[in-house]
């Protein structure tokens, strides 16, 4: 794992949600009304002193929780919904993204010392060919020099599934997308760091595989150091 482009993802959550709540200024200083046409990305992206690409995410998001509605070949508007409302929601979303990153591989890792330690002591014939299909995936990914960000999450959550806690599968499968995508885009993992990663992988199986619960989870400590690092100074 790359420190330096974690960081990146955490201050990028932060110009976003200065951009959501400079959107957000926009509508109760009266320049913007319910049902009202968006600035242009050029004109916010001017207006903010940040990228395109950054007022972009911020309209997505603002987008997927039905604060913003975009029209195909008319813009992007402001939904008919009132003022106060409007408010609630936008602050409700800014809560939910601070601290955003750092939280969700925080609760990555508390939750994989669990599941490993657990798909060690329960699980089956099956869930061991799948997680071994899944860290096969990931080896070959790497080996031919491809990214292999997916097959890595994917070998993370095989285990989780051999955990045989349903709730905690559950968590994984909720925290993954959001790690995938700013993993993929800031290029967390390097060529070397992701080879290292094949031996860590292959340790982690071999525990699982012989049932050593304890072992299994020193092995994922030892996967996520660099995280460690990035979440509690260490």
């Amino acid at each position: 794992m790359n420190l330096e482009a974690l960081k990146k993802i955490e201050a990028n959550n932060s110009v976003q949600n200065a951009v959501i709540q400079g959107i957000r200024d926009l509508i109760n200083y009266k320049n913007l009304e319910p049902g009202d046409k968006l600035p242009s990305e050029r004109m916010l992206s001017e207006k903010f002193g940040v990228s395109r690409s950054v007022i972009r995410e911020a309209i997505q998001k603002l987008e997927f929780y039905g604060l913003l509605v975009s029209k195909p070949q008319s813009g992007t508007f402001v939904a008919n919904i009132g003022i106060i409302a409007l408010n609630g929601m936008i602050e409700d979303i800014l809560r939910l993204s601070d601290p955003s990153f750092k939280s969700l591989v925080e609760t990555r890792i508390l939750l994989e010392l669990k599941t490993v330690r657990l798909a060690a002591l329960r699980r089956t014939e099956e869930e061991l060919d799948l997680i071994k299909e899944a860290l096969n995936a990931y080896t070959k990914k790497v080996l031919d020099g491809e990214d292999a960000v997916q097959e890595d999450l994917l070998f993370h959550l095989a285990i989780a599934k051999a955990s045989g806690n349903s709730t905690m599968n559950t968590f994984m499968l909720m925290i993954t997308p959001e790690i995938i995508t700013n993993f993929e885009k800031y290029h967390v993992c390097d060529k070397d760091q992701a080879k290292q990663g094949i031996k860590e992988h292959e340790a982690i199986f071999l525990a699982i595989k012989d049932q050593n619960p304890e072992l299994a989870k020193q092995k994922m400590k030892d996967h996520f150091k660099e995280l460690y690092k990035y979440c509690y100074n260490v």
